[in-house]
Order: structure tokens, then C-alpha cells, then sequence
């Protein structure tokens, strides 16, 4: 008897005890992060930048309900909310207004919009380095000014013609950015104050002063952006000499673009990109019509490295200009013309010691094309951001965040050429040939016996 009630008061006491730390639980949390290079929690930039973050983040992800995308986004997100219990997330399902998401430029399942204060940023990729740069885009301290030159036909900054840079510009204006019109012909000089001044494929002769106020411009110090084009008509001839560079003549011809189901061989689609702060885990295709190629002039005056470059199949045709289909048709290479095979730059970005003390280091880049930031093509899978970038780049923003990769060590296999040859040649001649050597051998003894 003595015995039992002894069992039954230790089975009360372990019920009490194990109710205790269940309430316990709720009110105290801890947790251990195992994994290889701890990539399953934040890394010190991201943590250190949500101690910076003085107000709500509000996170939309516009992800269906189907296809299981919104467990794994809220569960990534969840590692910020932990260390910042203000940062709300909410789904939002694309397909119950369909209307609504084309007119918010919505195009891809599982799309991450963050705002914080009155500020606004999308994310196609979903990783902390994008998440984090994004949030700290946002909290930037200070307005940037970019000025972009008109007067001479160029690109609209706030335009919403086809041509026209409206869209892009207000995504620009949502992280920070001021844009403004420079008429330099009747300004006669860039403001003092200007970050980046760009350039956005003038239709018409620029005025000799308008022309020598650009190189003086860039003489200066002063930041810029060139978007050029094959027609180009705005005899730029002196600023590409004071960039140390050219534009070729003629328009890229890509038969590359096929892989990407291009019919047009002029739209030169780039997944693949030099190593530069811009292009660093940048992982999306980017879609240039129509685009012009870029040559660097020896000596260079500016330390110049590549940013965007087609594919060994092009080249920049001088003669006819092809039509869908034509690439492999009527539409050839043709050195003679002084055609050049690629790879072709397609743009390039430039870096010196700043004439200006107060500046630092003096950048600049050069597109050969300006329809893909257009509100026509702004759209195409990484334009957008791929534009972002260089105009982060551009006004010395690049540093803001660098998230270091800590993927697992182990996730990939690294072998040699010769060790994936001698691999293929066991599992494809050498295990076979095993195999039916021993049913042969089997085959005879059952045979002898």
C-alpha cells in the first residue's frame, strides 16, 4: 500500500513538474542555430542593420496560396521578426485581382514588396544579402539628386511614353533618390549639388556648349551615366573620348538569345556577368533591345571593367538590320564590313581618383542601351534591378551591405575534368561491362553443372 501511494505521488509530482516547464515554455524561448556556417539565422550586418530601424517594416509578399511558396517565405521571414517583433508580414494572393497586380507591376509569384516610413522596395530573390541590402536602401539617410539631361530629344525622366523612364524613376524616388530635369542649354552648368548626372540618348546634335559642358563635367569629378544607342545622334564623339571608350557602329546581333526564346536577334538577352560590385549574386536575366557595342581606347584614362557582355554568337551588324527569324537566315557575319565577333561589351563601368578632392573616387558607366530601363522593357525578368544596382553603384551606395554567403561547405562537389571523365567512363562502359560479365559467369557454371 506504502508502495503504491509512493508511485502514485511521484507520478503527480512528474505531471506537475512537466506541466510547469510546458507553461514555462511559453513565456521563455531559447534557441540554437547547428547548422553549417549558421546560415539558419541572420548574420551580424543583418543584425546590426534592424537595430538601426527606428520605425515598422511592413512586408507583402504576393504569393498564391497554392504551390507552397508562402510557408518558405514566411518562414525566412520569421528570422527578422524574432530580432524586430515590428516587422509585419502579410500575404496577398495575385490571382484575386489580376488587374490590380499588372497596374502594380507584379509579374512574378511569391514577389516581396518592403516598405518602411514612406519608401518602397520590390524583391524578386529571396535572400538575406537581397532582403537586407533592400532594407537598408530604405533607411538611407539623405536625398541623392540625379539630373537628367533634356533639351535634345533625350528619354523623359518622369515620362510615360513608351521610351520614357517614368516607371523606373519612380522606384528611384521611393528609395531616396530626387530626379530632375537639367535643360543644359539654358543652365549653361550641372549644379554643384547633383550626384549623377545622366545621359539618355539625345535624338539631335547636343550645342557645342551644351557638349563642352559635359566632358568639363566629368573633368570635374562629376558622376554620370551614358545611355547610348546604335543611332546615336547627339555627337557625344568628345565625351566618349573624355571616358576613354567608343560606341561601334551598327546594332548587336545575338543568336544566343534562342536558348531564351528570343525570335527577334536584335533583343540580346545577358544571364551570365563580369564579377563587379554590380553584378556581384546578381542571378537574373537581363533583356536589351536593340543595344550597341562599347570598345575601350588604349591607354584608358580610367581603371574600366565590363558589366554586361553578349554571347560568342554575336556581332554588331552595320548592314541590314534583321527581323524575327533572320539570324540564321539572310543575316550573317561579315569581317570584311568590319563586323567584330563577340563576346561585345554592352557596357562598362568606369572608375578613377576623383579630380575633386571632396568626392573621392570619380565613377561612371556606359550602356549600350537605354530601352531596357524604359517603361516598355522595364519589366523583363532583372532589368529593374539590374538598374537599381548600377545606380546604387553609380552614387557610391555599392557598400551599403555586403552579406557574406555562409551556404553550407559541403553543398557542392568540386572535381576536376579529368576526374568527371573517369567517372562517366565507370558508370557508363566500366559498370555494364561488370554486370555482364558477371551473368556470363553465372550463366556458365549453371551451365556445368
Amino acid at each position: 500500500m506504502r508502495s503504491r501511494l509512493g508511485d502514485l505521488l511521484f507520478t503527480i509530482a512528474v505531471g506537475i513538474a512537466a506541466a510547469c516547464l510546458a507553461f514555462l515554455s511559453t513565456r521563455y524561448g531559447f534557441e540554437a542555430d547547428w547548422s553549417s556556417g549558421r546560415r539558419a539565422s541572420l548574420g551580424e550586418a543583418s543584425v546590426a542593420l534592424l537595430g538601426t530601424l527606428d520605425a515598422p517594416v511592413e512586408v507583402v509578399s504576393y504569393a498564391r496560396p497554392q504551390g507552397g511558396l508562402r510557408p518558405i517565405i514566411g518562414e525566412f521571414v520569421a528570422r527578422y521578426q524574432r530580432l524586430k517583433p515590428d516587422l509585419s508580414l502579410r500575404f496577398v494572393d495575385p490571382d484575386a485581382d489580376p488587374g490590380a497586380m499588372r497596374a502594380e507591376g507584379i509579374r512574378l509569384d511569391g514577389e516581396i514588396e518592403l516598405r518602411y516610413r514612406d519608401r518602397s522596395e520590390r524583391l524578386k530573390v529571396l535572400s538575406e544579402s537581397e532582403f537586407s541590402g533592400a532594407l537598408l536602401r530604405l533607411s538611407r539617410q539623405g536625398q541623392r539628386i540625379v539630373a537628367f539631361l533634356e533639351g535634345a530629344g533625350e528619354r523623359q525622366a518622369l515620362g510615360e511614353a513608351n521610351a520614357d523612364l517614368g516607371q523606373f524613376v519612380r522606384a528611384l524616388q521611393e528609395q531616396g533618390v530626387r530626379a530632375v530635369g537639367l535643360p543644359l542649354a539654358s543652365s549653361g552648368q550641372v549644379p554643384r549639388n547633383t550626384d549623377l548626372l545622366v545621359v539618355a540618348n539625345p535624338r539631335v546634335a547636343l550645342p557645342e556648349s551644351v557638349l563642352g559642358e559635359l566632358v568639363d563635367y566629368v573633368e570635374r569629378g562629376g558622376h554620370l551615366l551614358w545611355l547610348a544607342e546604335p543611332d546615336e545622334r547627339g555627337g557625344l564623339g568628345a565625351l566618349a573620348d573624355a571616358l576613354s571608350l567608343r560606341v561601334l557602329p551598327g546594332t548587336v546581333v545575338d543568336g544566343g538569345g534562342a536558348a531564351f526564346g528570343l525570335d527577334d536577334p536584335t533583343f540580346v538577352a545577358v544571364s551570365q556577368y563580369p564579377d563587379h560590385p554590380v553584378t556581384q549574386g546578381f542571378v537574373l536575366t537581363t533583356l536589351f533591345p536593340q543595344a550597341a557595342a562599347l570598345a575601350q581606347v588604349t591607354p584608358p584614362r580610367w581603371e574600366i571593367a565590363p558589366l554586361l557582355r553578349s554571347s560568342a554568337q554575336s556581332w554588331n551588324e552595320t548592314g541590314h538590320i534583321p527581323r524575327a527569324g533572320e539570324a540564321s537566315g539572310t543575316v550573317r557575319h561579315d569581317a570584311d564590313a568590319g563586323e567584330i565577333a563577340g563576346p561585345l561589351d554592352l557596357g562598362l563601368a568606369l572608375r578613377r581618383r576623383s579630380p575633386d578632392p571632396e568626392r573621392g573616387e570619380q565613377r561612371a558607366a556606359v550602356i549600350g542601351d537605354g530601352d531596357f530601363l524604359s517603361n516598355t522593357f522595364l519589366g523583363n525578368a532583372g532589368n529593374r534591378e539590374f538598374g537599381v544596382r548600377l545606380f546604387n553603384w553609380l552614387l557610391n551606395d555599392d557598400s551599403l551591405i555586403e552579406v557574406p554567403d555562409r551556404g553550407a561547405p559541403d553543398r557542392e562537389l568540386a572535381m576536376s575534368q579529368a576526374a568527371l571523365n573517369a567517372l562517366g567512363l565507370i558508370f557508363l562502359a566500366g559498370l555494364p561491362a561488370a554486370l555482364a560479365a558477371a551473368g556470363g559467369l553465372i550463366a556458365w557454371r549453371r551451365r556445368r553443372r
